[in-house]
């Protein structure tokens, strides 16, 4: 349950954040090939995707992502396919668009939306993933980690203080560090964040 709480708390705090975006911020940069819509869309995925994955159940024998930087180190192994890469750009675009003309009363129905309806299901529920079948209480942790770091990307586009918890924070810090060494990047983290080296240029873990 923490997790399902962390989720739900740093989604309300991304739409909290939507909700005191200018409205004339939207046409303006936000982050990479997407202008401030398409990156508020893009982090909204984070919401869709759990309602869309609840309404395709997977079965427990299916499981092959076991927890939640297994998700990454399986997603962040087709991004050097430029096919993928740009397919990521465009689904922002159109999570964008879909925002329609309240971009901020779209993003809190779909807050209260995935709210009320994860009541209905058990951490152990099977969803079905672009990595493979999971188990909920892995894949919430991977979209508390999306909401907190694009909701960052949106703070800095617009000067805006983001206003997460610490819980979420700390479960995105973790989710990180987890990954890295899941991916074999972890000695480039430790001695960065311990002051003793920089990071490499492009270094990410996702």
């Amino acid at each position: 349950m923490p997790g399902r709480e962390t989720y739900v708390g740093a989604a309300r705090s991304f739409a909290d954040l939507v909700a005191r975006l200018p409205a004339d911020a939207y046409d303006g940069p936000g982050l990479g090939a997407w202008d401030l819509r398409a990156l508020v869309g893009h982090a909204s995925r984070s919401v869709v995707t759990v309602l869309e994955y609840l309404d395709r159940p997977g079965r427990a024998e299916d499981v092959v992502v076991p927890d939640a930087e297994g998700y990454y180190a399986a997603v962040v192994a087709t991004l050097g396919d430029p096919a993928q890469a740009q397919a990521v750009v465009e689904r922002g675009r159109a999570a964008g668009e879909a925002l329609g003309d309240d971009p901020a009363g779209h993003v809190a129905a779909l807050v209260d939306e995935v709210t009320a309806k994860l009541a209905g299901f058990d951490d152990d529920y099977v969803l079905t993933t672009i990595a493979g079948p999971m188990r909920l209480r892995d894949y919430l942790p991977t979209r508390t980690f999306e909401l907190v770091v694009h909701g960052l990307d949106v703070a800095r586009a617009t000067g805006l203080r983001p206003g997460f918890g610490d819980d979420a924070t700390a479960e995105a810090v973790t989710l990180a560090a987890r990954t890295a060494v899941r991916t074999g990047l972890a000695e480039d983290l430790l001695l960065a964040v311990t002051g003793r080296t920089g990071l490499p240029d492009g270094f990410s873990v996702v």
